[in-house]
């Protein structure tokens, strides 16, 4: 006690003293399964190509995500989300190497299946930005905008294709309006509502995406300010929610992570399926260059910015870090 008065017997520091003592009372825990790998496959190279912005990320060859699958069953994480990055030289107008059987993504995902089957919930990004030569993530009408209706028809055969190559999960990342209800509909049309929907409720028009278009060779011109989520709105990411759910959408994510906490817990909040969050490229890319500049602890950086999303309400996380991570945590 002080000379100074006396307070409350309870002393909540009481319940800090110890490391042990700490992870007893902890009310957030990460584990393996919560975690989800993103990782990009690139078409006609012989080994590993290093992502310059991103370090420890690669585009993988088809060999080499073979070998990073298998790492992640042993890490014990839940999934992996596919990504594909096509040769230059096949990129058109309306992405047809996304919706060809033996495109990159369909042959990785091929590829994955064959060499972890079930083990790994293997999840393929549907979206048709990797494809085509505008960078956006859909058909181009003749003024130059995004064609919501016409690539809808595209996301539909995207989603077929990948389901026939198989996707456990698909991802639609393109923020179009109806593309739930549509891709649902696609699925159930050949027979595969066995497969599940992570549908992009809440994706922001953001600055720190800008990594990861050097990952999958982005051939952007302009920006993706028409059809992502302005970066000021809230009830708008509400409002996305209940429409994705309302056309069958299984899971649902907030994208970016970390400098949107805020949705992620007003969305995780108002809803009964399970909800991630991408820490993405530019989150990762900050924490790993203040890293080697020696600002911070890279480590304890990464853990509490992993913890920060999940206390935020994410039940899954889609992390670069996710089978470094779970090694660590077991």
């Amino acid at each position: 006690m002080t000379t100074y008065g006396s307070f409350p017997g309870t002393r909540p520091r009481r319940l800090r003293t110890t490391p042990a003592m700490r992870r007893m009372v902890a009310e957030t825990r990460l584990h393996p399964a919560d975690l989800i790998l993103p990782a990009f496959v690139r078409e006609g190279v012989g080994e590993p190509v290093p992502v310059g912005a991103m370090p420890g990320v690669v585009q993988h060859t088809r060999d080499s995500l073979r070998k990073a699958a298998v790492e992640a069953v042993e890490a014990g994480i839940s999934g992996i989300m596919l990504f594909g990055v096509p040769e230059e030289a096949k990129k058109d107008a309306v992405g047809t190497a996304g919706t060809d059987p033996e495109g990159i993504l369909q042959v990785a995902l091929r590829d994955v299946r064959a060499e972890v089957g079930d083990e790994l919930i293997v999840m393929s990004d549907l979206c048709l930005d990797e494809f085509t030569d505008h960078g956006h993530c859909g058909v181009l009408d003749a003024e130059g905008r995004v064609d919501n209706d016409a690539t809808l028809e595209r996301y539909a055969e995207m989603a077929q294709v990948q389901a026939d190559a198989g996707a456990h999960v698909v991802g639609p990342s393109g923020m179009m309006d109806g593309q739930i209800g549509v891709i649902r509909d696609a699925l159930d049309q050949i027979g595969r509502e066995d497969v599940s929907i992570l549908a992009y409720t809440a994706k922001y028009s953001s600055a720190f995406y800008g990594p990861f278009r050097e990952a999958v060779g982005s051939s952007l011109k302009g920006d993706r300010k028409t059809y992502q989520q302005d970066a000021a709105n809230i009830g708008e990411s509400l409002r996305e929610l209940a429409l994705d759910l309302e056309e069958g959408a299984d899971m649902v994510m907030v994208k970016p992570a970390g400098p949107y906490l805020d949705i992620l817990a007003r969305v995780a909040e108002a809803c009964d399926v399970p909800v991630a969050a991408y820490q993405i490229s530019g989150e990762y890319a900050m924490i790993e260059a203040a890293a080697e500049k020696g600002w911070i602890d890279r480590d304890a950086a990464i853990m509490e910015s992993l913890l920060g999303i999940r206390r935020a309400g994410a039940r899954n996380i889609l992390t670069y870090w996710a089978v470094e991570v779970a090694h660590r945590l077991r």
